[in-house]
């Protein structure tokens, strides 16, 4: 039996999870429009401004803020003065939500789905034609009978494109930035992406600069030129650190392909890399991020670790799934070693029972991010509908790859697509089956999507087996539902501690019952990184003897913790000197 220390007061309470979905926390019902609340009130409970009318809020969330934490926003300090409501909105979710709307965080409490939108975002599947190849920039005709017109609901993503259109991107930008951030992704973060496409060169297509971009976004605000730089400095400086919002520093370019600085089919010698004497470990580190972050972003986090290059990588070179991610790292790059057996490269090698279903005009033969978004039931059965009922000519099709690419989508009957399973997504990303098995099925979409691929950071990591025959210490930042334990695990280094901060009871669940059926070892969980002071970090270090290895994954529900990393292995380093 594993050993096991916990900071957290998981065994303090105990609840039946019912299967379905929470209910939305009440803290969440706010008030009408028509009603002052707290912050209109005067300190004799008199109104002292209007309260915000739908058209006000509307505006902020339509620039990708949640509506939450608007609300939240203008219940705080009232909606008089603008500048000030979107600096407290932008700071709310740049520390994420778990900390200011009811632990609900930024990204979403439940997985965002086509069905949570507004019944009028219509996917108008039967209005398409062959002859419009521009009708995702339509409006969609919401005044047919609905008997006739069945397929009527716009996707999400149309929704997105069209914002971004409006704002004067190109409609091929948006699809792009939609299809590598996702469609949960905000506006913000979609106009990030383009701008750092444009950077790295991989969009043939006129440049528009953040800031023209920024000036359409906030017109309807007066054309504040102060909150335009606050929405650009603000949120890079909380996100990223200080040091983000000021760097004049050319990009780090983002390479196309994503190989990394090699794979294991590579005949050719590795890539050789110098590091600075102080980043040589170990302590070894390993940290991930989204390899589309916004500009300049990489150069800051580089800086960070001793301007050590990024090592840029598409999981489709080792899985039948994308996923863009940038890690920093000072392992070793040559020698390394693939988990064996190899992982399926395709859809058909992974899940051969598709292709039987699999129409010729869907050219995919790999699968897109993985997110922990899922298509609704409504979603599948207008694509059914669509397909048995128009012929599929080339409009409907070219509309149904988008919506199966956006999804992931599979075929699996005749004019019949699906969801992938979670236990389907747990393969690909190289976990055991049933890893996330004991959570609601949204819980599991979610945690799986935040993850670690394993397959690729094993490739990575398996420098390591050579080093330490005896075994490991790990001390996992954001450990998720432990990636780069599982990816450790099965290259047979052993860990003997592992100290590992998340702050998701969902991941610490699924983590704790992994490590208990499949570790010997010691496992320390810390709920929460601000805990990790530079004291407890020495504190750890004494114990343990120091750390081998310091793994980060992304905290994607609070990026602001990413800029935490430099200081946790500057605080190891220090300690293990006094050693």
């Amino acid at each position: 039996m594993a050993d096991r220390d916990s900071d957290s007061d998981d065994n303090a309470k105990f609840e039946w999870e019912s299967d379905g979905e929470a209910e939305p926390s009440s803290a969440l019902a706010l008030r009408t429009s028509d009603a002052p609340g707290p912050s209109t009130l005067d300190s004799n409970g008199r109104a002292n401004e209007e309260a915000p009318s739908t058209a006000l809020i509307e505006e902020y969330v339509a620039m990708g803020f949640p509506k939450e934490i608007v609300l939240k926003g203008v219940k705080e300090i009232g909606h008089s003065d603008a500048d000030a409501l979107l600096e407290l909105i932008l700071t709310y979710q740049a520390l994420g939500a778990d900390d200011t709307v009811d632990n609900c965080s930024t990204s979403g409490c439940a997985p965002h789905s086509v069905e949570e939108d507004d019944d009028d975002d219509d996917l108008d599947f039967e209005n398409w034609d062959d002859k419009n190849d521009d009708v995702a920039g339509k409006e969609p005709n919401c005044d047919d009978p609905g008997d006739e017109d069945f397929l009527r609901e716009m996707s999400q993503k149309d929704k997105k494109i069209n914002s971004l259109v409006g704002m004067g991107f190109p409609e091929d930008e948006a699809n792009i930035a939609i299809t590598r951030c996702g469609v949960d992704a905000d506006l913000v973060e979609l106009v990030d992406s383009i701008s750092a496409s444009q950077v790295a060169g991989d969009l043939n297509s006129r440049n528009i600069s953040d800031y023209q971009v920024m000036d359409r976004c906030f017109d309807s605000f007066g054309g504040r030129k102060k909150a335009r730089l606050m929405e650009e400095s603000k949120m890079r400086s909380m996100q990223y650190g200080p040091s983000f919002a000021g760097s004049h520093d050319e990009p780090t370019r983002i390479p196309d392909p994503m190989v990394g600085f090699n794979l294991p089919s590579d005949r050719q010698p590795s890539v050789i890399r110098m590091l600075p004497e102080q980043a040589i470990g170990p302590p070894f580190f390993y940290f991930q991020n989204a390899a589309r972050a916004p500009r300049g972003a990489w150069t800051t986090i580089s800086k960070k670790f001793y301007d050590i290059q990024p090592e840029f990588v598409d999981s489709k070179y080792f899985c039948a799934a994308s996923r863009e991610i940038g890690y920093i790292h000072n392992l070793p790059v040559e020698d390394r070693e693939a988990l064996l057996p190899f992982p399926p490269k395709t859809v058909f090698d992974a899940f051969p029972q598709y292709k039987r279903w699999w129409p010729s005009w869907d050219q995919r033969r790999q699968l897109n991010c993985l997110q922990a978004s899922v298509a609704t039931a409504k979603l599948i059965n207008q694509i059914q509908h669509a397909l048995a009922r128009s012929g599929n000519p080339l409009s409907v099709q070219n509309r149904v790859v988008d919506e199966c690419k956006t999804w992931d989508l599979v075929w699996v009957g005749k004019d019949k697509v699906s969801q992938l399973e979670p236990d389907e997504m747990e393969s690909l990303l190289g976990f055991p089956r049933d890893h996330t098995r004991g959570v609601i099925k949204t819980e599991r979409y979610r945690s799986l999507a935040n993850s670690f691929q394993v397959d690729t950071i094993a490739y990575h990591l398996s420098v390591l087996r050579d080093m330490f025959p005896n075994g490991i210490n790990v001390l996992s930042l954001s450990t998720g539902i432990g990636g780069g334990a599982v990816a450790l695990h099965r290259l047979g280094i052993r860990m003997r501690t592992a100290v590992s901060v998340e702050k998701g009871e969902t991941n610490r669940r699924i983590f704790n019952g992994w490590w208990d059926q499949t570790q010997t070892g010691k496992l320390v969980e810390i709920a929460d990184m601000k805990s990790l002071t530079n004291d407890r970090i020495a504190s750890l270090v004494g114990r343990y003897g120091g750390f081998d290895l310091v793994i980060g994954g992304s905290p994607s529900e609070q990026s602001a913790l990413l800029y935490d990393y430099p200081r946790i292995l500057d605080a190891i380093k220090s300690a293990m000197a006094r050693l």
